[in-house]
């Protein structure tokens, strides 16, 4: 695979990377749900701790997947949408291609 192809693939698969844990999924419902959440609104919804939940927090921060916001001496972590939109897009376009290899899949067989 080119370098270019690797670099483009590199930002969906860290968002994809970062949804793939059941836990943050659950902190993306929450955080759709209910809005910009701190640590602790966050914490109380999971049977984890709080420093458990700043680490996957921090995993989605990487993946640009959320962003910390401060008020005051409290930090709120909201969604990113643009993010989340992106990887729609990206698995649209896995869609559309395997939709393609099916429809050349079926007229094989059937000729």
């Amino acid at each position: 695979m080119p370098r270019s192809a690797r670099s483009a693939l590199a930002r969906p698969a860290s968002i994809f990377a970062a949804l793939g844990d059941k836990t943050r999924l659950g902190l993306v419902l929450r955080l759709s749900n209910d809005g910009p959440m701190s640590i602790t609104q966050l914490a109380a919804g999971f049977a984890i701790t709080r420093q458990a939940v700043t680490k996957h927090l921090r995993v989605m921060e990487g993946a640009g997947l959320v962003r910390r916001r401060r008020h005051g001496r409290e930090s709120r972590w909201q969604l990113d949408q643009k993010r989340l939109v992106d990887a729609r897009r990206h698995l649209e376009t896995i869609s559309a291609h395997w939709d393609q290899t099916l429809d050349r899949l079926k007229h094989l067989v059937e000729q």
